[in-house]
């Protein structure tokens, strides 16, 4: 019996004894294997910088909220005084605190803006100034006036294309109608403090931030909240969290009073275009790594078509057709295995080496460029993954297994009798 040790160095000396068409084909892999952990790398990256963007501009990494509210966005389906309690205590303890880097209550509603120009709808949100300026990104995307602070009260801070639509500026008066928590139309005075500009229209000319303290008193919601958005240290944190939260407030959401959502479920439209460009991802490196096994399947192929002679020899010395087989198993899948890592390791490097600090693609660029609600930076920094490149390793390894046994089949239907009768 022909044991392993003896197998993988015949499997090297025949890769070796053809140098040329193994390097030609290493070569391939390597390049495969580079790109790979290079897309992978600046994808996950990418991600990571929409979902960022996208849960500062939103609900946070995890939105606690009524059952109802993100169906129906009405203040009725809103968290009550005690559910808002429970969910903020239960947020400062372990295993939940250190994953935590900012929270944020809301009062948010549908309503109407109106000036002396006309009258827009408008989303209203009550914010708390200190909590939601480590928390939104809004007041980094101020150009005339202020964010709000601790010690405002009728003050609003509006996007551009609602001051534009209002004939608005900073110091300008504006009325906020809105139904209350009584179901009664209420209205609000208020003066605009400063005017943020995001780039996404549909943010620009509806959003309305107000003090929560306003808020609650206008619209009679005592210390209710429609949402308690939740920051955390990194997107891959979420399932953890929301799986503790949802065990540690088991009471608020056994009584309907409140649920937890995690930022996929809350933003769908950010989970499909994530999931949306995963999907071409994938289908890039399956079109690459498909054309890479058909020249791994040539090359085998070749080398078999022109060693009958020698399988014939090892036959008649007492190799059986599936140790044959296994030998050129065993070439193709050390040939990926070498090349495949090289090509990791080399894409790793170069992808750290040349652009741990962003790939600037500003020169494609066209300004305030967004996408399912989301603002596009034009750098992407590489995110770089342990499981990443696992993931590759073990693809790597599927691709040089399933182009090698094709080959392998074919060396297994070797006649020994005809093989030894002349070269081929």
């Amino acid at each position: 019996m022909v044991r392993a040790p003896v197998m993988i160095r015949l499997a090297l000396r025949n890769l070796r004894r053809q140098a040329r068409r193994s390097l030609l084909t290493a070569a391939a892999m390597i390049v495969g294997g580079a790109l790979l952990i290079f897309s992978v790398s600046l994808g996950d990256g990418t991600h990571e910088d929409w979902i960022e963007a996208g849960v500062r501009m939103g609900t946070g990494h995890i939105a606690l909220q009524a059952p109802e509210f993100l169906a129906t966005r009405r203040i009725e389906d809103r968290l009550p005084a005690e559910a808002r309690a429970a969910a903020e205590a239960a947020l400062t303890r372990p295993g939940i605190a250190e994953h935590v880097v900012a929270v944020v209550p809301r009062l948010a509603t549908g309503g109407l803006a109106s000036s002396a120009a006309g009258a827009r709808p408008a989303q209203v949100v009550g914010v708390d100034p200190v909590a939601e300026s480590g928390f939104s990104i809004l007041d980094d995307k101020l150009v005339e006036g202020r964010y709000l602070e601790s010690d405002d009260r009728l003050a609003a801070y509006i996007g551009t294309g609602l001051a534009e639509g209002l004939e608005l500026g900073v110091g300008s008066r504006l009325v906020l109608t809105a139904q209350d928590a009584g179901g009664d139309i209420a209205g609000q005075f208020v003066r605009v403090v400063g005017i943020f500009r995001t780039g996404i229209p549909e943010v620009d000319q509806a959003l309305v931030h107000i003090p929560l303290g306003t808020a609650a008193a206008w619209l009679g919601s005592g210390a209710d909240v429609t949402t308690i958005a939740v920051l955390l240290d990194r997107s891959r944190s979420v399932s953890r969290v929301q799986r503790t939260l949802q065990r540690g407030l088991a009471g608020p959401i056994g009584a309907g009073e409140l649920t937890v959502l995690g930022w996929r479920k809350a933003m769908p439209q950010l989970d499909a275009a994530v999931k949306v460009d995963d999907l071409g991802q994938y289908m890039f490196q399956g079109v690459m790594f498909g054309i890479i096994a058909l020249a791994i399947v040539n090359t085998i192929l070749m080398s078999v078509l022109y060693r009958h002679r020698e399988f014939g020899v090892l036959q008649a010395l007492g190799f059986t057709p599936r140790q044959t087989g296994g030998l050129i198993l065993a070439e193709g899948v050390i040939l990926t295995a070498l090349s495949g890592l090289l090509g990791i390791g080399l894409g790793l490097f170069v992808t750290w080496f040349f652009f741990r600090d962003g790939l600037d693609i500003s020169f494609t660029w066209q300004e305030d460029w967004s996408f399912s609600g989301v603002v596009l930076e034009p750098v992407i920094v590489p995110m770089f993954r342990a499981a990443r490149v696992l993931q590759g390793i073990v693809f790597v390894l599927m691709v040089g297994t399933l182009a090698s046994l094709y080959p392998a089949y074919r060396a297994t239907r070797i006649d020994i009798a005809e093989a030894m009768k002349f070269e081929r």
